[in-house]
C-alpha cells in the first residue's frame, strides 16, 4: 500500500470552462484530494477512499471507488462535436405564374420535374419547367430578340435536348433560327403547336435541373394570377442542416468529414458544405451559426425528409497523440490533473499530466507527462 501524496510538485493548471465540462460529463466519480479539517489520502489497489474525523474526534468509515484499468494508447486524437440535425433536401425555389387564366393542372407533393417536362397547366396549356438562373420569363420571346432571357432559354434547350441541328450556341444572347428550331423540337414534346415562339405564360425559369415539389400554393380550379407563387420546391440533392456554437465557427471549413447517424441508427460519412456567417441567438441565449452538410451516398440516407438526425463534427486532430479515457483524470490538490499508474509489480502511484484535446464524442483524453509511456496502465472507475 502506497500512500498518496496530499499534495503534487507541479504547477498549478488552469482548468478552461471547456475543459471541466468535458470532465464532468465524462467522469462520474472521480477521486479527488479534499482537505476538510483532517484528511489523510489512501489508495489501496486502485480504490481510492478517505477518512476523516467527524464533529465528535471520530473516524469515517473509509468509501471505496470501485476500479480497472485502461491502457495508454498512442495515435491519432480528434475532437468532435456532436449535435442534432435535420435530413432534408437542399435549396428552396419558387415557380413564379406569368399566365392568365384558371389552374387545370398540378404536380403532386414529392413530384420531380425535370427541365423541359410539364410543371403545371393553366386553360390546359402546359407550362414549362427550364433552368434559369438569373432573369424570369418576363417577355414574349421570337426570332431576332436578345437579352439574358434568352441566354437562359438558349442554355436550357441545348441541354433537354432539343438542339435538333446542333448549331444552337448555349452562350448566345439571341433568338436565332437555331433557336426558333430548338423550341418547336419542345412544343412538339409538349403536344403543342409548333410555332418556334414562346409565350411568358409557356415557360417557367427555376435555379436547378430538377426540382422536388414542397408545396402548392395554387390550387386546381383557382386563378392563375400573373406573378403569384404556383408552387414551391427544392433540389433533389440530400442535405443535413444543423446549428452549432458560434464559438466554432472558425475551426468548421467546407469539406471537412462529418459522420451522419440516421433515424434508423446507420451511420453515413459527409462533409461540411457551407458554414453560415450570421450569428442567430437560440435558446438560454445561446449563439449558434448554420451549417449545410452534404451525405456522401444520398440513396444511403432513404427517403424522409425534415428527419431529425446526429451529426458528429470533425473539428481538430493531433498526430501521435498520447491519449487515455476521460474517466482516468484525477483532480490533483492545489490545481492541475494527474493519473494513477499501475506499475509492473503492481504498485500505484499518481502522475501530473497537462491536457491537451478532448474526443468528446470517443471519451479520450491527449495527455503529456513525465514518464508517461504507451502500454502504461492506469486506474479508472467500473462504475
Amino acid at each position: 500500500m502506497n500512500a498518496a501524496p496530499t499534495a503534487l510538485e507541479s504547477e498549478p493548471e488552469t482548468r478552461s470552462p471547456r475543459t471541466a465540462a468535458a470532465i464532468r460529463r465524462r467522469r462520474r466519480r472521480i477521486v479527488t484530494t479534499v482537505v476538510v479539517v483532517t484528511v489523510v489520502t489512501v489508495v489501496v489497489g486502485g480504490a481510492g477512499y478517505y477518512m476523516a474525523e467527524d464533529g465528535g474526534g471520530r473516524s469515517k468509515p473509509p468509501t471505496t471507488v470501485p476500479t480497472g484499468t485502461a491502457t495508454v494508447t498512442r495515435g491519432t486524437l480528434t475532437a468532435r462535436t456532436s449535435v442534432s440535425g435535420t435530413l432534408t433536401y437542399a435549396g428552396g425555389y419558387q415557380a413564379v405564374n406569368q399566365a392568365s387564366g384558371v389552374i387545370t393542372g398540378l404536380p403532386r407533393l414529392g413530384q420531380v420535374v425535370r427541365q423541359g417536362q410539364v410543371l403545371y397547366r393553366v386553360n390546359g396549356r402546359p407550362v414549362v419547367f427550364l433552368k434559369g438562373l438569373d432573369t424570369p420569363m418576363y417577355r414574349d420571346l421570337r426570332k431576332g430578340m436578345s437579352g439574358p432571357d434568352v441566354r437562359e432559354l438558349n442554355a436550357a434547350l441545348a441541354a433537354s435536348g432539343h438542339d435538333v441541328h446542333g448549331t444552337l450556341s448555349s452562350d448566345s444572347d439571341t433568338y436565332t433560327e437555331a433557336t426558333a428550331a430548338a423550341v418547336k423540337s419542345l412544343q412538339d414534346a409538349l403536344d403543342v403547336k409548333q410555332t418556334g415562339r414562346l409565350g411568358k405564360g409557356d415557360v417557367v425559369f427555376i435555379g436547378v435541373t430538377r426540382i422536388r415539389v414542397t408545396a402548392l400554393q395554387a390550387r386546381l380550379g383557382g386563378p392563375a394570377q400573373p406573378g403569384g407563387v404556383v408552387l414551391t420546391g427544392s433540389s433533389t440533392r440530400r442535405q443535413v442542416n444543423v446549428d452549432v456554437d458560434a464559438s466554432l465557427q472558425e475551426r468548421l471549413k467546407e469539406g471537412q468529414k462529418v459522420v451522419i447517424t440516421l433515424p434508423s441508427g446507420a451511420d453515413v460519412k459527409g462533409s461540411v458544405s457551407s458554414v453560415g456567417t450570421v450569428v442567430k441567438k437560440g435558446q438560454g441565449g445561446r449563439s449558434t451559426v448554420s451549417v449545410a452538410i452534404t451525405p456522401a451516398d444520398s440513396k444511403a440516407t432513404g427517403g424522409l425528409d425534415r428527419a431529425p438526425v446526429g451529426v458528429s463534427i470533425t473539428t481538430e486532430s493531433v498526430e501521435g497523440a498520447l491519449m487515455v479515457p476521460v474517466n482516468a483524470l484525477l483532480a490533483l490538490l492545489g490545481g492541475g490533473y494527474g493519473i494513477e499508474v499501475v506499475d509492473a509489480d503492481g504498485s500505484h502511484h499518481l502522475v501530473p499530466v497537462t491536457l491537451g484535446l478532448f474526443d468528446d464524442t470517443a471519451g479520450n483524453v491527449q495527455i503529456t507527462g513525465k514518464g508517461v509511456v504507451p502500454g502504461q496502465k492506469v486506474v479508472v472507475p467500473t462504475s
